[in-house]
């Protein structure tokens, strides 16, 4: 490939839709080919994670599934090529081990687990157009591919390694061997190994541009300002800096080449000639190179057919990676210096979702408090007796999505209870949306004989309409669900409050009042056929079921004729019949959270990630009602022992620089569960400062507030970030911490003596 301008026409069909993609490849760009692709019209191209098959599958997964299968179905109402991909990443040393654990070949290991995935989604519905697995073959000759180009460009190189390496996080870390590991925390192990490099420092100052530039955008902005954090290095360390083209600080060399081969295991895609040639050892593909490909692979690349070519062409550049925000850098670093050093188009938008805390602590299996999606669509499918298991499970999985996507805000951490499950239920969908259609769908039948009224509509509710109509869309297309939910809930009050002020029962009273009556009920009716079609996508299931009772036939047939594109448009016809009546929400008792409780306590039966298929950690969840009690102390308890800490001069003490901070931001930092990164300002200075009391006090609460802080600690590295200093509290009790403060009103900077 050489440096000068060339332009590519190819002709690409899919879906019996065409379009031309139009390619121009620039001069090289910092090391690598700058790619620029014209918008794809037409098309919509989203994907999850691929979810590692390390055990099975909990409602995390569910909500990021849950977001894209939302976002896609909206794209496809809205008459969009639409192309939704998920799967499971299933290479790796952390998967040879647990095979190896479990008895059984990998591959076995994989098909199983793998399994739970799949059948999961399709007992909720999930509209997904591909599902990919590592393990497939189309995605091995495209990682492949891959890992030849690279090679031949030169970005990547055989070398050799001794260091520390994270099983865990499949993943070599900058630590001395036997230390925790700065991401996840666990033991590090000592690996020697021949590996290929890939040539990742050559992308610092690119990436930089182009995250800052929002070439590649990546939401939300505390995601990006990590990702930015981590490629400009220590510029506060007194390290040298250069200026990126946008402005932004950097120290040259603080990202470092990134290992993406390894010969200690086989468990993964071969490396393949003529990189392959050149080394007596067999090297497998790191796992994230491998991971990340199926992105690519999944439409086309490495498919030399000219179906794969014209999907390729079709669909490539990704629109939008959903992704989990501990998995940020992987993706918004990697993978986009992969693309570039490959020269080939970056993912237009990388949008990060917060964790699930179950008693504010993040879902793991090692703690012990998963919540399985299955759970909770056995008990809200037991309310519905009179369907079958699959119309059980629909309603059971619209119950979960309606609720994290209302109660959680997109790219924040969010909090899951059975408590808040079934009260928010009950208020927005039995009390709310299922009134709403019961009541007034009722009056119709015993006024009109189930007959819409072929009445005047009245404007009362028009601009309510409006609002929610806007807000939707705009709530979808900036992925904030919580608003799109909202936005559907307010129209759904405004017209029960239209109901209540013209009270049509009193109407139904009165003969001279049979017209008017007929409008407000007509008017009423309209209103929840624009909810039921603003929440299809959101509750695919049970809008369907109230676009039936509506009169209005199959909302999928709708869906396809593009009635639900252009709400404005269609309507009840003339004399429009009602379908069938029944219940739509039925109210869900309290009873129904002690069984999700007792369902969770259970031995898992369906893990094959561990010995009598038990995942680690997974086999009891401590209820949401339960109260744990502080025994009384004894009242002859012995006094507390003087603390046993050495003497120390006023010499010592003064070395101690402790200064008066404000903090200006707090958010917690991925897997430590007892780590907030905290960025504090000391009127001299801004400083980031990593904190252990995460579980003691909420990031938000923290913001604004005034703490002492031991301002010339020696930095050091916690979890990927650089802490510069401490933050001093008192430990009382049993261990809590309680942060050093104020009566008076000190100024920031201020020093201790």
């Amino acid at each position: 490939m050489g440096s000068g301008s060339e332009v590519h026409v190819i002709s690409a069909f899919n879906r019996n839709l065409s379009a031309t993609y139009i390619g121009l490849r620039q001069k090289p760009f910092h090391g690598a080919d700058k790619l620029t692709v014209s918008a794809m019209p037409n098309k919509f191209y989203l994907t999850t994670p691929i979810y590692y098959v390390n055990a099975r599958p909990h409602i995390g997964h569910a909500y990021t599934t849950i977001a894209a299968d939302t976002l896609a179905r909206r794209k496809r109402l809205d008459g969009v090529d639409t192309y939704f991909l998920t799967g499971t990443d299933e290479h790796g040393q952390k998967i040879g081990r647990s095979a190896a654990s479990a008895g059984v070949p990998p591959q076995q290991f994989t098909d199983e687990v793998s399994a739970t995935f799949r059948t999961l989604w399709q007992r909720m519905g999930i509209s997904y157009d591909q599902y990919i697995r590592t393990t497939d073959e189309k995605h091995k000759l495209g990682v492949q591919k891959l890992f030849r180009v690279l090679y031949e460009k030169g970005a990547i190189y055989l070398d050799r390694y001794t260091g520390a390496y994270c099983v865990s996080d499949e993943a070599f870390v900058d630590v001395p061997v036997g230390d925790h590991c700065p991401e996840c925390g666990r033991v590090t192990e000592e690996v020697t190994e021949e590996n290929f490099f890939f040539r990742l420092s050559a992308y610092q100052k690119p990436l930089i541009d182009l995250i800052e530039s929002n070439q590649l955008t990546i939401t939300p902005e505390a995601r990006k300002n990590e990702v930015l954090s981590f490629l400009r290095g220590p510029v506060n360390s007194g390290a040298e800096t250069l200026l990126s083209d946008t402005g932004i600080p950097y120290v040259p060399g603080a990202v470092k080449d990134l290992s993406v081969s390894r010969t200690s295991f086989d468990w993964g895609i071969p490396v393949p000639s003529p990189a392959a040639d050149t080394t007596t050892q067999k090297h497998v593909i790191y796992v994230w190179l491998d991971a990340l490909a199926n992105y690519m692979t999944a439409v086309g690349y490495g498919d030399e057919s000219e179906e794969g070519a014209e999907m390729f062409a079709r669909y490539w550049p990704a629109d939008l990676h959903f992704v989990g925000k501990e998995i940020v850098r992987f993706h918004c670093v990697y993978w986009p210096a992969f693309l570039l050093a490959a020269a080939l188009p970056l993912p237009k938008k990388i949008v990060a979702h917060g964790w699930l805390l179950f008693e504010e602590s993040k879902m793991s299996k090692s703690r012990g408090n998963i919540v399985r999606s299955e759970t909770i669509l056995d008990a809200f499918g037991s309310l519905k007796p009179e369907a079958d298991k699959k119309e059980q499970d629909l309603f059971g999985a619209d119950v979960l999505r309606y609720f994290l996507l209302r109660e959680i805000s997109f790219g924040q951490d969010g909090s899951f209870s059975f408590d808040a499950l079934v009260a928010r239920y009950n208020s927005d969908l039995a009390n709310g949306y299922g009134n709403l259609v019961s009541r007034t769908l009722s009056m119709i039948v015993q006024n009109f004989d189930g007959v819409i009224p072929d009445a005047a509509l009245t404007t009362e509710l028009t601009s309510d309409i409006t609002t929610a109509i806007e807000a939707v869309g705009r709530g979808l297309e900036t992925q904030d669900f919580t608003a799109a939910v909202q936005a559907t809930s307010a129209l759904i009050a405004a017209t029960d409050g239209y109901l209540t002020a013209n009270a049509p029962w009193k109407l139904a009273k009165d003969p001279e009042q049979r017209e008017r009556l007929a409008t407000v009920l007509r008017t009423a009716a309209k209103s929840i056929r624009m909810v039921t079609a603003l929440l299809h996508p959101v509750l695919p299931y049970v809008t369907a079921r109230v676009w039936d009772q509506l009169g209005l036939g199959s909302i999928e047939r709708a869906a396809e004729t593009g009635e639900l594109r252009d709400l404005t448009q269609g309507g009840f016809a003339a004399n429009t019949k009602l379908g069938t009546l029944a219940p739509i929400f039925p109210r869900a008792e309290k009873e129904l959270i002690t069984r999700m409780n007792d369902a969770e306590q259970k031995p898992a039966t369906t893990d094959a990630n561990a010995p009598q298929n038990l995942a680690e950690g997974e086999q009891k969840l401590t209820p949401v009602s339960d109260a744990t009690t502080t025994p009384v102390a004894a009242e002859a308890a012995d006094p507390p022992a003087k603390p046993d800490t050495p003497e120390i001069t006023i010499d010592d003490f003064a070395k101690v620089d402790l200064r008066v901070a404000q903090v200006l931001v707090a958010e917690r930092v991925p897997k430590a569960d007892k780590l907030l990164r905290l960025e504090v300002d000391l009127g001299y200075e801004k400083r980031q400062i990593l904190a252990g009391i995460a579980q003691y006090y909420e990031p938000e609460k923290l913001i604004g507030r005034k703490v002492v802080i031991v301002a010339n600690l020696a930095p050091r590295k916690l979890r990927g970030f650089e802490s510069q200093g401490m933050v001093v509290a008192a430990s009382i009790g049993d261990g809590t911490p309680a942060l050093a403060s104020f009566i008076e009103d000190i100024e920031i900077g201020a020093r201790l003596r």
